[in-house]
């Protein structure tokens, strides 16, 4: 389904960018992994390779732009394009409200979560255009529609991932740029996985409270997102894809 694409994933040392990357390289992609926690993408990497799926892994923070271009650089010298880019690189405050979160911590967040998701959009967005085509699918969270799904930074860059993607679809749809948010609920990843394991009321709350009763898992995500590169998907642009056992309806 993804024969030949080369497709950037951020956030990839475990996790649904971890997923991703390897269900990416299952079905033909060239993959680029990026992370800022070497130990983890290189896990990663072993097993795309021990798949047969071909791989480069970037060292990069996201919120940092001169790292950003010398990522995007690095894999037109090595793959020659960049096709899809899908930007997962996150961070959570431990489920923390307004009061808190420090300074610091908001700073950060927004950096990640959200000025990256620009950093990477910009950046190879001039080469996508130059061939008329590419496609941005950006991981949100149902915390990009609805509160107490994390902390108050969190929520906040997470709605605005929706409306920046939305925008960006907007505004360059008619150049062949495609552009979408795939938005899990509560997921079984290293994220959440201590707040669950911990019974954490709030998580525990919402849990119950969905109706399908379980919590998804990371192959979910990929599968979905697989299907978002592909070419399959040609005509789905500027919307936000729910994948979250019916959480958000509640």
């Amino acid at each position: 389904m993804l024969k030949d694409k080369v497709i950037i994933v951020t956030g990839t040392a475990g996790g649904l960018g971890r997923s991703m990357a390897i269900e990416f390289a299952n079905q033909g992609a060239k993959v680029v992994i990026n992370d800022v926690q070497v130990d983890g993408m290189k896990e990663t990497e072993s097993m795309i390779r021990q798949n047969g799926g071909t791989v480069k892994s970037i060292v990069a923070d996201v919120s940092k732009k001169s790292e950003v271009e010398s990522m995007i650089e690095a894999t037109v010298d090595e793959f020659g394009t960049v096709d899809v880019v899908v930007n997962n690189a996150a961070l959570l405050a431990d489920f923390k409200p307004s009061l808190g979160i420090t300074e610091e911590e908001w700073d950060r967040i927004m950096a990640v979560n959200l000025k990256g998701v620009y950093l990477m959009t910009n950046t190879a967005l001039p080469l996508m255009l130059e061939k008329g085509a590419g496609t941005f699918i950006n991981i949100c969270s149902i915390g990009g529609s609805v509160a107490g799904v994390g902390d108050a930074a969190y929520i906040t860059a997470k709605h605005g991932v929706i409306g920046y993607t939305k925008q960006l679809a907007f505004n360059y749809a008619d150049k062949g740029i495609r552009a979408v948010t795939l938005s899990p609920g509560l997921t079984d990843t290293p994220m959440v996985r201590y707040a669950i394991d911990d019974g954490r009321e709030e998580v525990m709350r919402q849990i119950n409270a969905t109706p399908s009763g379980t919590i998804g898992k990371a192959e979910d995500v990929a599968y979905l997102a697989a299907f978002l590169a592909s070419d399959r998907a040609r005509h789905i642009n500027g919307v936000d894809y729910k994948i979250d056992g019916g959480q958000s309806i509640i």
